[in-house]
């Protein structure tokens, strides 16, 4: 291959990787809702895997006054924040054990 058509081809390769990188960072911020139970319960979560809202309608949980049920539903939230957390931790370290001795850049994350 040419010298040229070798710069070319990495020019074109930086542009797809910062496309990819915006794209990327645009999902990890879009946000989504799930509802369940004929909308009783709804959670807004980030591509991030981030719970941002957890909302439980009071007929869920009679008896409980609002604030209760406010904290009913930000523990909810912490938890499955934190499972989701531990599932990130666990992906990791197994995939660092396979990867150990193949000598990636630093910052290089598998898989792609």
């Amino acid at each position: 291959m040419m010298k040229g058509g070798m710069a070319g081809l990495m020019k074109q390769a930086q542009q797809m990787q910062e496309k990819m990188a915006k794209m990327q960072e645009e999902l990890a911020n879009a946000e989504v809702t799930g509802k369940a139970g004929g909308d009783l319960v709804t959670v807004v979560m980030t591509g991030r895997h981030d719970v941002k809202k957890v909302s439980i309608d009071p007929s869920v949980l009679p008896g409980l006054d609002e604030d209760d049920r406010e904290v009913v539903e930000d523990l909810v939230a912490a938890a499955v924040n934190a499972a989701v957390r531990q599932i990130e931790a666990n992906s990791q370290a197994k995939m660092g054990s396979m990867t150990a001795g193949m000598n990636l850049p630093a910052g290089m994350k598998l898989p792609f």
